[in-house]
C-alpha cells in the first residue's frame, strides 16, 4: 500500500495508526459511500474508522458478517454499556426501543408494536393515499412545472403520517426537522446538546397537552399506559417513545421516497418497466431499499465481551461497534450484479431495515407510503425527470441516515 509521510492511503481514504479516516472525506462520502465500504470489504470484514461525527468506531462490511453483528446478543444497545472515555452525543429525550436491552426492549416494543402490523398498516392505505394526492396536487399546481421533491413529497407525507398516527396534527414540523437532523447528522456536539435541550422541552409540553386533551391515537395510549401502570412506561421512556417514533417515523421513509425515486429517474429503462406494470411496484421497492437503501449504518452497538468477526477481535468494555447495512445489500457475495438497479430481481433478504430482535417496527409502514407515493408520482407525472446533474446533488452527511437534502425535478 502507498504510503505518504508516514499515512498509509487506500483507495478512498487516509489511514493513520490503523483508523481510517472517513471524517475528512466530508461530501466525497455522503455522495457515494458504496465505493468506499467496497473498498473496505476487499481488506476485510472489519475496520477502524473515524465517523463524519467524531468518534472512532470499529465498521463491519459484509453482507454475512453485517448479519451476524444485528443478530448478536453480546452486543449492547444500552448507552450505558459503552467505554467511559467515549464522546458520544447527547441522548436527545428519554430512554427508547433503539438504546435498550432485553427484556427492556421488548417491553417498550409491545407498547408499539400492534400500530404496525401489517394488517393495521393496510387500513391506513386510503388516508396515505388521501394525503399523498393533496400534496401532489399543491406540487403540480406550480407554474413553472418544477419541485423540489424532499420538502414536496418526501417529507411532509411520512410526518403527516407520523403525526397523525401519534395524535399531535399541530406538531411544529420545521422546529422538529432541525432537531432531528441535528440529532443524527453530523454537527458538532454543542450543536447536538442544544438540539437535545429544546426537545425535551418541546416534548414535555406536547405530552402534557395531550394529557389534558387525549384521543383515539398512539401517543394518548402511551400515556394512558403510562399513568394506570408506572412500571410500564416511567416519564421518561414515555418521552423518549415520542421522540424515537416521530423521527423513525419519519426519516426512514422521506429517504426511502427519494432515493427510490432518484434511482428510477437514474434508470430510464427500468422506469419505463415500472410505468408499463405496476404490478412491479411491490418488488421495485424493495429493490429501492436494496440498492440505495435510507439507512447508511446501524444504530449504536457497544460489546460487553470481546467479539471475533473474520479473525479480527474487537475488544470488550464497550467498544463502539457499527454494520454498514448498505454495504451488507451491495455485498456481490449475496446479490448477483450487487451494483446495478434491477426491479426484477428478487431482492428479499437485503438489510435495509436491520435484521433480528431491533428489525424496524415501522417497515410495513414505510413500505405501504413509499408505495403509495411512488405509483400516485408516477401517475400524474408522466414526464417526471430530475431537473438537475445527479453530481450536484448535496448529501446528508454522517453515517446513519442516507438521502439528498434537495431532489429538484421537472414534470
Amino acid at each position: 500500500m502507498p504510503t505518504r509521510r508516514g499515512v498509509a492511503v487506500t483507495a478512498v481514504a487516509e489511514e493513520r495508526d490503523g483508523v481510517v479516516d472517513l471524517a475528512a472525506m466530508g461530501a466525497q462520502l455522503a455522495r457515494d459511500p458504496y465505493r468506499v465500504y467496497a473498498a473496505l470489504r476487499e481488506r476485510g470484514p472489519v475496520h477502524r474508522v473515524r465517523m463524519p461525527e467524531g468518534a472512532v468506531c470499529w465498521l463491519v462490511v459484509g453482507y454475512d458478517e453485517v448479519r451476524a453483528v444485528l443478530n448478536d446478543p453480546t452486543l449492547s444497545k444500552d448507552w450505558r454499556n459503552a467505554a467511559p472515555d467515549m464522546a458520544l452525543p447527547p441522548v436527545a429525550a428519554g430512554p427508547h426501543m433503539l438504546i435498550a436491552d432485553q427484556p427492556n426492549h421488548t417491553r417498550l416494543r409491545k407498547l408499539v408494536a400492534k400500530e404496525f402490523t401489517a394488517r393495521r398498516v393496510e387500513a391506513m392505505a386510503p388516508r396515505v393515499q388521501q394525503l399523498t394526492d393533496e400534496l401532489l396536487d399543491a406540487m403540480l399546481a406550480a407554474p413553472d412545472r418544477r419541485a423540489d421533491l424532499v420538502e414536496a413529497l418526501s417529507f411532509p407525507l411520512p410526518m403527516s403520517v407520523i403525526c397523525e398516527l401519534l395524535g399531535v396534527p399541530d406538531l411544529d414540523r420545521a422546529a422538529f426537522r432541525h432537531w432531528s437532523n441535528t440529532a443524527i447528522g453530523a454537527e458538532p456536539p454543542q450543536a447536538k446538546l442544544k438540539a437535545a435541550e429544546e426537545v425535551g422541552v418541546y416534548l414535555r409540553d406536547l405530552v402534557a397537552a395531550k394529557r389534558e386533551k387525549p384521543g383515539d391515537d398512539l401517543l394518548s395510549a402511551l400515556i394512558r399506559a403510562t399513568d394506570e401502570d408506572g412500571d410500564r412506561l416511567s416519564s421518561e421512556e414515555l418521552l423518549g417513545m415520542a421522540w424515537i417514533l416521530l423521527v423513525a417515523g419519519h426519516e426512514t421513509t422521506v429517504n426511502l421516497i427519494s432515493n427510490g425515486v432518484l434511482a428510477l429517474l437514474r434508470h430510464p429503462g427500468q422506469l419505463a418497466d415500472l410505468r408499463a406494470d405496476f404490478g412491479l411496484l411491490e418488488g421495485a421497492v424493495e429493490e429501492m431499499l436494496r440498492y440505495d437503501g435510507p439507512v447508511e449504518t446501524s444504530t449504536f452497538r457497544f460489546t460487553t465481551e470481546p467479539l471475533d468477526i473474520g479473525g479480527t477481535v474487537i475488544p470488550g468494555g464497550g467498544e463502539l461497534v457499527l454494520a454498514a447495512l448498505s454495504d451488507a445489500d451491495r455485498d456481490p457475495a449475496r446479490f448477483e450484479e450487487s451494483g446495478r438497479f434491477d426491479i426484477h430481481r428478487d431482492a428479499r433478504g437485503h438489510v435495509a431495515f436491520g435484521h433480528g430482535i431491533h428489525y424496524c417496527v415501522g417497515a410495513p409502514l414505510a413500505r405501504l407510503e413509499a408505495r403509495v407515493a411512488i405509483r400516485s408520482l408516477l401517475e400524474r407525472c408522466p414526464d417526471l425527470a430530475l431537473d438537475t446533474h445527479p453530481d450536484a446533488l448535496t448529501w446528508r452527511e454522517g453515517l446513519l441516515m442516507r438521502g439528498p437534502h434537495h431532489l429538484p425535478v421537472r414534470f
